[in-house]
């Protein structure tokens, strides 16, 4: 950054970019390991999207989707080639932990949790991303703008990826 970035500019920029990290990097990495599968991509894909965003110096207009695109981008990258890292791997710490279940729960639980992971994994791509995006709580515009698809139809292509994972569960 050689002297021509205003100080004040890239001290803001810095808290901005603090508060985004601190709010988004845990739903960004929540939705890639959802995607996934498997947490330890999804930790370096979220942590080389954020880079990105660091390195960028500013702030996208639309930061969440910005994210989101960069993310996807790596993550087909990654998966293209998985002997490549993105990054070290990371720990992602998780929040306070749940009740102990009993092992009827536990299993109820787990068998739930695989029958989810099959039907997603049997969605096609857009239908997959879209619900998973949707289920971190990210808007229809900024859904639209990180799948490249028109804010309008957002919730009929919703509607119609629940009708096909709800086929896909109950079929696992």
């Amino acid at each position: 950054m050689g002297g021509d970035v205003d100080p004040p500019a890239a001290a803001l920029f810095h808290d901005h970019f603090v508060a985004l990290f601190q709010i988004h990097f845990p739903r960004l990495y929540r939705y890639l390991d959802r995607l996934s599968g498997q947490p330890e991509l999804a930790a370096n894909v979220a942590q080389a999207a954020f880079i990105k965003l660091s390195r960028r110096g500013a702030l996208p207009d639309a930061p969440e989707a910005w994210l989101i695109g960069v993310a996807m981008n790596l993550f087909r990258n990654a998966k293209s080639a998985p002997s490549r890292r993105v990054l070290a791997p990371a720990r992602i710490e998780g929040g306070p932990s749940d009740p102990a279940l009993s092992i009827e729960q536990a299993a109820g639980a787990a068998e739930s949790r695989r029958r989810v992971r099959s039907a997603i994994d049997r969605l096609p791509e857009r239908e997959r991303r879209l619900l998973l995006l949707r289920a971190e709580g990210y808007s229809y515009r900024d859904m639209a703008a990180a799948l490249d698809l028109n804010e309008a139809s957002i919730g009929t292509l919703l509607a119609r990826a629940r009708a096909a994972f709800r086929e896909c569960y109950e079929e696992s």
